[in-house]
């Protein structure tokens, strides 16, 4: 058994553990990435991410991108599960596939595909505006614009994922309630509001945490779409960690090392707030 084992325990060491391991060790030295001379520099890298005003730019960018897209992800997709839970609805199960294919989309195509959709001169997007005499609209080209337009496209290719959320949690209450309640003549407004809506409470900490960590994590759509432009109104943190790592004219591994540590740090205080959001659910499933 453990013959079979070792294969994914030699892969899983060398292309997960070892990389966390020495971005630590190369977030203390400077290095290019290329020579074999690592200086050791200790904190220096640490001091100099935290007084870039452009890291500091990234975190406010990241976190503005968190903010727009979690509660549409999070609400928006509950009101399509309640919808699409419904008994009553034709076709549920094709139109939940059909808001779920997005997400097995490849999310690369995804950001070169709207950009040539968006494009102000020849986009689809652009001769519709056309048509009704409105002038061409750079949605992506203007810092004004840019960042809300990326937010609504990765809500809308990750939609899917927090709709099948809901939906579990949906199957978690027992039908037994709801036909109780409506022997008792409670109407559906009673039934979402006294039924639903309580039962739902410990997953809305669950689904809401794993949303906000996933918002995190936006490096591969946002830089094919916008690279971080325009005037770095897009740019995320892990795209502000690639561009010092590997598209600077001189790379700094140990800055961007410096950079994407403290990236995790921010992860894990998200990671630590979903384990507390998992204990205070257990806690409310237990009461209810």
């Amino acid at each position: 058994m453990y013959a079979f084992l070792l294969p994914t325990f030699i892969l899983y060491g060398m292309y997960t553990l070892y990389p966390i391991v020495a971005s630590y060790w190369y977030s203390l030295v400077e290095w290019n990435g290329f020579s074999a001379d690592q200086r050791f520099v200790g904190l220096d890298n640490y001091e100099a991410v935290l007084a870039d005003p452009l890291f500091w730019s990234s975190v406010r960018v990241t976190l503005l991108f968190m903010l727009i897209v979690a509660p549409l992800r999070v609400f928006g997709a509950f009101a399509l599960a309640i919808l699409l839970n419904s008994p009553r609805l034709p076709f549920s199960s094709f139109f939940r596939t059909a808001y779920f294919l997005p997400v097995v989309t490849t999310t690369a195509i995804v950001g070169v595909v709207m950009r040539f959709i968006l494009d102000p001169a020849s986009g689809p997007v652009a001769s519709v505006l056309q048509l009704f005499g409105l002038g061409p609209v750079d949605l992506l080209g203007s810092s004004s614009t840019a960042l809300l337009t990326a937010g609504v496209i990765y809500v809308w290719k990750f939609f899917g994922i927090t709709m099948i959320y809901w939906l579990a949690a949906l199957q978690t209450i027992p039908k037994d309630l709801y036909e109780a309640a409506r022997i008792d003549g409670a109407g559906a407004l009673k039934l979402f509001r006294h039924i639903t809506l309580p039962l739902l409470i410990p997953f809305l900490l669950i689904i809401s945490v794993l949303t906000i960590e996933d918002c995190f994590h936006a490096f591969d759509l946002m830089q094919s779409m916008t690279a971080g432009g325009p005037f770095f109104s897009t740019e995320i943190i892990e795209i502000y960690i690639y561009r010092w790592a590997f598209a600077a004219t001189i790379p700094q591994l140990g800055f961007a090392s410096a950079a994407a540590v403290l990236f995790g740090i921010i992860v894990l205080v998200v990671v630590i707030a979903q384990v507390w959001a998992t204990m205070v659910s257990r806690r409310l499933r237990a009461r209810a």
